[in-house]
């Protein structure tokens, strides 16, 4: 069904890659078809079966990352300004009931800019929910984030890790609607997240 149609649902989609102060980032909407009866009340009879949240494992094939996804992920890669800084960031990412779930990596020319890729990624990410990130970085090489923004009138929440390793910096984000982020399948996501000393298969 295309969006705005009768009977469709439009949910905000901020978008989770970072982008520079003169770059705003746009990301197309999502649209959800209500179930029927029938389809609610046999979804209702297989919640044991077919979770809201289906984790698993992924490791990361070409950058030196793992975590566990609440649903399959897909990947992509879009060249960013950070900055000034034009990287091209890989992006792995599953959606659950509107909220994102995200790890995004990339390679800077040295380590001192992916060191400063950080506060930039997280300002800029605060920017596409209409909020303000307050405070410092944790330390020269990790930050985090945990913001309450607006988007398309809806009020969105960020939360996120950021760190620098080497020349390699990475963010993972989870960003969405506030209804759509119990906090207990956020800390999931985000403790799950480690970068390894080599990169290797995905599981």
């Amino acid at each position: 069904m295309r969006p705005g149609a009768a009977g469709s649902t439009t949910l905000p989609r901020p978008c989770f890659f970072a982008s520079g102060p003169t770059q705003p980032c746009y990301h197309s909407v999502m649209t959800i078809r209500p179930p029927a009866a029938l389809g609610a009340a046999l979804a209702l009879l297989l919640t044991g079966c077919n979770p809201t949240y289906n984790w698993r494992e992924y490791a990361s094939p070409d950058a030196a990352w793992h975590a566990t996804f609440p649903a399959k992920p897909a990947t992509t890669t879009r060249t960013i300004d950070l900055d000034g800084m034009q990287v091209a960031m890989t992006m792995t990412a599953a959606e659950v009931e509107g909220a994102t779930f995200a790890v995004g990596s990339a390679e800077a020319p040295d380590a001192a800019r992916a060191r400063a890729a950080l506060d930039t990624m997280r300002l800029a990410l605060a920017r596409n929910i209409g909020a303000a990130a307050t405070g410092a970085q944790a330390s020269a090489t990790s930050a985090a984030i945990n913001v309450e923004g607006t988007h398309a009138g809806v009020p969105m929440r960020l939360v996120g890790r950021f760190e620098a390793r080497g020349t390699r910096f990475y963010q993972a984000i989870v960003v969405g609607p506030s209804a759509a982020m119990p906090a207990e399948q956020v800390d999931q996501f985000l403790t799950s997240f480690a970068v390894r000393l080599t990169p290797g298969p995905t599981p």
